[in-house]
């Protein structure tokens, strides 16, 4: 955070603002099938690395993460299943490695497991060379578990650093979901040069946390019932079908996966396909099929 922006001279400015900038708008015509609209799912499976990567140890909130990954995913994975819907959950090293069958399992389940960091860190906090280090890490973690190297990145908290989308395109990912230029896909440019890499816009109105998150520091309260977050997640669902767009959802396994909430979840895929033909893909299925018909 810089104490006094109003010294920063108009080239330094220019340039922060140009570092990582929306390129070419890849909103297709039609989807897979003909289908009106898609839907991209993700989980972020912080568990554990919620707590440990703010730098916090707290035996308690290790617990809250670690019902996460015993209830959150499992419940989440039934309703994928019973719902016939393939999603992508963000996965940070750490977590996988420990409990990797958790990671096999959700791509034996026929999931897309994306990089999210190695501890959930902090990315703006970051040197280039620590950033890419975590982030090798946690691929070379992921890579056996999930049987291929993974093709999309999520940095933790949507904090990336002037280095982050040059790590992203230099590991070859197809694909980032950390950014909010658009509600459509978009390329990725780097000082103003395309990079190859989509982007699978995120926005904190499309995610539990915001409404539903306790927190003792910093402190925040859950602000709205599940009701009234599944009436904001489903209008803006209904905008984008009737857009023909793409409605990408971000959810967290310890926040969603309540009794008490989880029904949001199936009631959701269930409104979208009330709508029509509906497309359910992965992040990276998106990710292919927009730049392919660019």
């Amino acid at each position: 955070m810089d104490d006094a922006p109003w010294t920063m001279t108009e080239a330094e400015a220019l340039a922060l603002v140009g570092r990582v900038r929306a390129g070419r708008r890849l909103a297709p015509v039609q989807w897979p099938g003909g289908a009106r609209a898609a839907v991209a799912l993700s989980f972020d499976c912080d568990h554990e690395t919620f707590e440990l990567g703010g730098g916090g140890r707290a035996v308690g909130r290790l617990a809250w993460g670690e019902f996460g990954r015993r209830v959150g995913v499992p419940r989440i994975l039934d309703v994928l299943a019973r719902r016939g819907v393939s999603a992508t959950f963000f996965m940070p090293g750490l977590c996988a490695r420990i409990d990797p069958d958790e990671t096999r399992r959700i791509v034996g389940a026929g999931h897309e497991v994306g990089l999210h960091g190695w501890i959930h860190e902090n990315n703006s906090r970051l040197d280039h060379d620590t950033e890419r280090e975590l982030v090798l890490r946690a691929h070379d973690i992921l890579t056996p578990l999930i049987g291929a190297p993974p093709v999309g990145f999520r940095s933790a908290n949507w904090d990336l650093s002037p280095h982050t989308i040059a790590i992203v395109a230099e590991l070859g990912l197809r694909y980032d979901s950390s950014l909010m230029a658009d509600e459509a896909p978009y390329e990725l440019l780097l000082d103003g040069a395309p990079t190859g890499v989509v982007e699978i816009p995120v926005e904190w109105l499309r995610d539990d946390a915001v409404y539903l998150m306790f927190n003792r520091n910093p402190p925040t309260r859950p602000l709205m019932s599940p009701d009234d977050v599944f009436a904001i997640f489903r209008r803006e669902l209904d905008a984008a079908f009737d857009e023909g767009g793409l409605f990408q959802l971000v959810m967290h396994p310890f926040v969603i996966g309540y009794r008490s909430r989880i029904w949001m979840l199936e009631a959701l895929i269930d409104h979208a396909r009330s709508r029509g033909d509906i497309w359910f893909a992965t992040h990276a299925e998106v990710a292919d099929w927009v730049w392919q018909h660019k």
